[in-house]
């Protein structure tokens, strides 16, 4: 893929301000680039900031440093045990990615809590939009649909906070609790998929009996029993031996038939994955973390290494086929939210996962985050990956 204009730098160290200093000058040398060769290169005006835990403490004198040394530029991001880089991540150590684009000043607009969403009769209209938020938000779900709502395209891409110390995200501000991000106007365009990174180990089923978090059948059948059957264990199991079999799984709901899984044993892309919470032997019940209503489609599975790498290529393979066929224009700079339960440890090295995008799309300017669950239209995820990459048209 060819080079875009976007400019990008990542750095660690313990200090944050060294790190903040060497990723400014990274910046700076490639704004001296870029303007020898554009003529008339257009100015930043968007830039993501994205922090390890390890300097969220210091997040507000970070974001201070980045106005004050690029004035024109509005920043947007947020902290995690983790973040991402083109080809790299710095997962538990001290570090920073910073990545910033020449948008036209009209196309977006940030919001916040300070800054409320354009009114229905505002001359800018949102198509879709980049969300930061933290777990702990009362009813984030809720939140995540009604703004979905309010975007032309119904189109939702980013991630929850999960640092360990303080969570927070970043519009020109540092904010706890809500929702922050950046509104997209119909002139950015981008390409997004998910990638999921578990694997069914038994067959699609409907929730015929719940009550909110409890699941009382499954096609008809005791839900604790279904369960049991996918993993080969025998019902009438000693109680320790069912809880340390159901320990490792998790259980993938969709709602519609538009999702069914595009190859045998694979999850399709609205696919929601969810802990077990508890079982009760006596009743054979399950109580799962979220709410699956009768008709939802259940399939119990397990987080799977080798399902992921190839799913991870899948996306970003697809996003490449989009944009080498001609009617997207070349890209531009790339967006990367993963599970903070992937990363290396689960792609089996140390920057396997980030090493993946890179071999499909090149040396393309990427910032990202380990998230505490990621946000895809207007689903909130986990243990999946979200890409999305920015096209000129």
């Amino acid at each position: 893929m060819q080079d875009s204009s976007f400019v990008r730098a990542a750095a660690a160290h313990a200090d944050w301000q060294e790190a903040l200093n060497h990723c400014q000058r990274i910046l700076e040398a490639q704004e001296v680039l870029r303007h020898a060769m554009q003529d008339g290169a257009a100015p930043l005006t968007l830039g993501w900031c994205y922090l390890s835990d390890y300097y969220a403490t210091s997040a507000e004198a970070i974001l201070a440093a980045l106005q004050q040394n690029w004035p024109g530029v509005s920043w947007v991001g947020t902290a995690g045990v983790g973040v991402a880089a083109s080809g790299v991540e710095y997962f538990d150590e001290p570090a920073m990615v910073l990545m910033a684009a020449p948008f036209p000043r009209d196309t977006f607009q940030l919001f916040s809590g300070q800054k409320p969403l354009p009114s229905a009769s505002s001359s800018f209209i949102p198509h879709t939009a980049l969300v930061h938020a933290e777990g702990s938000t009362p009813d984030v779900q809720e939140l995540l649909h009604e703004l979905s709502e309010r975007t032309a395209t119904g189109y939702l891409f980013g991630g929850l906070s999960s640092a360990r110390n303080r969570t927070l995200h970043i519009a020109d501000g540092v904010f706890t609790g809500g929702l922050s991000g950046v509104l997209f106007g119909p002139d950015i365009h981008v390409l997004s998929r998910v990638t999921q990174g578990c694997q069914p180990i038994g067959p699609l089923r409907a929730v015929t009996r719940s009550d909110h978090n409890l699941l009382f059948t499954l096609d008809g059948k005791p839900a604790l029993d279904c369960v049991l059957d996918d993993l080969g264990v025998q019902g009438d199991a000693p109680v320790e031996e069912m809880a340390e079999a159901l320990s490792g799984t998790l259980a993938g709901l969709s709602s519609g038939t538009d999702d069914a899984p595009r190859l045998p044993g694979r999850f399709g892309s609205e696919t929601v994955v969810r802990h077990l919470l508890g079982l009760d032997v006596q009743h054979r019940v399950l109580a799962l973390a979220d709410v699956a209503e009768p008709g939802t489609r259940l399939a119990f599975c397990m987080r799977n290494p080798v399902a992921a790498r190839a799913d991870l290529e899948r996306i970003a393979r697809e996003i490449r086929t989009e944009i080498d066929s001609g009617g997207h224009g070349r890209a531009l700079g790339a967006l990367y939210v993963s599970c903070s339960g992937r990363g290396g440890p689960h792609f089996g090295a140390p920057n396997a996962e980030l090493k993946i995008v890179r071999r499909v799309l090149g040396e393309l300017p990427l910032a990202g985050f380990f998230a505490g669950g990621e946000i895809a239209r207007d689903h909130l995820y986990g243990y999946t990956g979200v890409l999305t990459v920015f096209t000129e048209h």
